[in-house]
């Protein structure tokens, strides 16, 4: 492959499992031989027309092709089984890596294309240009064949095939500007598509299916085009390939009739140097006619490179169950892929057994602090630390045990809702999921559903309530006893009902000595905050007791209206 590639392209070079080198070198042994009985073909055209045609004997064809039918076998046997262990090779370097890269795509924005990326890898291991890769080295056996029969035959090899070696080289630059086209454009109408998807109610609602059909259109469209002409130059190099090998196997066979015109050659030799030219040129045809394929498959691998080095886990020793003791000191955050803090210099200690309210404007910094909080944004600056640990000392899924959240804008997977409380954990319990759903007050929701727990819902909650979708999703938050409870804005879809189940969730949590933060904007939802802290615009404003932050917070709201909108009249009279 490097001899056909620029030079400044390189794979990453990877650590590979014993089993799989061993599977690599059998390949190559395999691979060495198929090159091997190649040879058959040529050596028996030129027993054939050298020595069986002039000598008229029936039993010598007769011998020479029983041989040739053995070798033929054995060589179909041989690239049947490289072939298998090749696409076996391909199936288990995705197994490998494909927690991995799942686990990479969840922790990085726009890394939803990195699995498509990992199949991309997976069709190039097992496609036929890979085991062209393998079979390129053993070209110079043949030219040296060729060589062999006549000087001016292994000349004409030797120089058509720097020919397509230049056309592969010219392959790359050729195509990489509009596969990039392409893969953007791709892309881009797959994000339409699934966002139009996604609020396919609303867009009936409104009356915009025209005008998201016309905004999907014109996305698939570019994307087409781009392919098309990705398509297009991979088919004028593929077409000039396949007909510059032609050529010159005509070529070969011109030049050979006239060195066999002057006596210098046998025809069967010259028959024979057809077939070699055709065999030494067919490694550099397959690559250069699946030119697109290895584009495709070598920019993804140059995709998933980087998101791999990024998030490997460093292994670690698991930390044993932590105390629901919260520390928060100076912490400043900026978002990924942002530019501008959303937090700034925020402080705050939370002991076992207690509530802590965070309550701001709209753009205060409230759900990227709950973010942070559950370890999905890292901090900028400053630390979080669970019972004297920093979050990142936990795995995900260990923290995930720990910390129970329910999100501003709660979703639920494709599912039962028993699935979905149990965060898809296969191995639940119904006691635990009954539980979880108790202390959400979902339990009798839910068996008033048709299916009870099996009711199946959708990405979107299919025909479930906003408020029937934030219980469940509170259920999900309380499942196995998290030690800390953080809820942004939990109660803004709940009636009366839900409200009191909220509190009474928080109320049971103090009780066994866990912790609760709550982001609310409505005055129930700190009902049950001992402490609480008032952020505007990324900046702690005021903190200490919930009565006293109140306070501050009325006279702050004399004084800046933008501050109006926490409701801290209303948060007073609802709380006493």
């Amino acid at each position: 492959m490097r001899n056909i590639m620029p030079t400044q392209v390189s794979f990453p070079r990877v650590s590979l499992p014993d089993n799989e080198r061993v599977t690599l070198i059998s390949i190559g042994l395999f691979s060495a031989f198929v090159n091997l009985l190649m040879m058959t073909g040529p050596m028996f055209m030129l027993q054939v027309y050298d020595r069986v045609l002039p000598a008229h004997s029936v039993p010598s064809l007769t011998s020479l092709f029983l041989i040739v039918v053995f070798m033929f076998a054995i060589l179909g046997l041989l690239e049947y089984s490289r072939s298998r262990l090749m696409a076996r090779l391909a199936a288990r370097f995705r197994m490998r890596n494909e927690e991995t890269v799942f686990r990479a795509a969840l922790a990085h924005e726009g890394g939803s294309v990195a699995l498509n990326d990992l199949d991309q890898v997976q069709g190039l291991l097992s496609s036929r240009a890979a085991l062209a890769i393998f079979d390129l080295p053993w070209s110079p056996l043949f030219f040296a064949a060729m060589f062999l029969f006549h000087p001016y035959l292994g000349v004409l090899a030797l120089a058509g095939t720097g020919v397509l070696i230049g056309l592969a080289l010219l392959a790359r630059p050729l195509t990489k500007k509009s596969q990039a086209i392409a893969n953007k454009a791709q892309t881009r109408a797959q994000h339409v598509s699934s966002s139009l998807q996604t609020e396919a109610e609303l867009i009936r609602a409104l009356g915009m299916q025209g005008n998201g059909f016309h905004r999907w259109h014109s996305a698939r469209t570019e994307a087409l085009q781009a392919e098309l002409s990705t398509q297009d130059r991979s088919a004028v190099l593929s077409v000039t390939g396949r007909s510059l090998r032609h050529l010159l196997q005509a070529a070969i066979l011109a030049l050979g009739a006239l060195v066999v015109l002057r006596g210098e050659m046998t025809a069967g030799a010259m028959i024979a140097g057809s077939i070699l030219m055709g065999r030494a040129l067919s490694p550099i045809e397959m690559i250069i006619g699946n030119w697109n394929q290895i584009t495709r498959g070598y920019q993804a691998w140059q995709r998933i490179a980087p998101l791999l080095r990024t998030c490997t886990a460093k292994p670690m020793l698991p930390l044993p169950q932590p105390r629901a003791d919260l520390s928060v000191k100076e912490l400043s955050l900026v978002p990924p892929k942002g530019q501008a803090p959303v937090l700034r210099l925020v402080s705050f200690d939370l002991a076992p057994g207690q509530a802590l309210g965070v309550i701001g404007p709209s753009g205060a910094g409230k759900t990227s602090l709950a973010r942070a909080l559950c370890g999905l944004w890292p901090p900028t600056t400053g630390q979080i630390r669970l019972d004297g640990a920093k979050l990142d000392r936990y795995g995900a899924d260990q923290l995930g045990t720990y910390i129970g959240y329910l999100p501003q804008n709660v979703t639920l997977f494709d599912g039962t809702i028993a699935e979905n409380i149990a965060r898809l954990d296969p191995a639940a319990t119904m006691e635990g999921i009954i539980d979880a759903a108790k202390r959400a007050a979902a339990h009798q929701m839910i068996l008033d559903m048709p299916d009870g727990y099996e009711t199946r819902v959708s990405l979107l909650g299919g025909q479930l309530s906003g408020g029937q979708v934030q219980r469940i999703g509170l259920a999900r938050a309380l499942y196995n006893n998290p030690i800390l409870l953080v809820l942004d804005e939990p109660n803004s879809n709940l009636d009366a009902e839900g409200t009191e189940a909220l509190n009474s969730a928080i109320r049971h949590m103090k009780a066994q000595e866990h912790a609760v933060i709550v982001m609310a904007h409505r005055p129930s939802g700190i009902m049950e905050c001992e402490q609480l802290i008032m952020l505007d615009r990324g900046l702690c404003r005021a903190s200490g007791p919930r009565d006293e932050v109140l306070a501050k917070t009325v006279r702050a709201s004399r004084q800046d209206p933008a501050l109006a909108n926490i409701g801290p009249h209303r948060i007073r009279s609802a709380t006493g």
